[in-house]
């Protein structure tokens, strides 16, 4: 309850977005292959920014 107000830190918003597009791209993988492989790219490139913050 503390931390009701506070801010999240770059990091923080781009691990959430990193999630956020493993689990649509793991949605996609049962309907539609392509966008699944896409979701997942996006994802990594996320992930390659995190690295670089870190």
């Amino acid at each position: 309850m503390f931390g009701l107000f506070k801010k999240k830190t770059e990091k923080e918003k781009l691990q959430l977005q990193y999630e956020k597009l493993l689990k649509e791209a793991h949605a996609l993988s049962k309907s539609n292959r392509k966008k699944s492989d896409q979701k997942t790219f996006e994802a990594e490139e996320i992930m390659k920014l995190i690295e670089k913050l870190n």
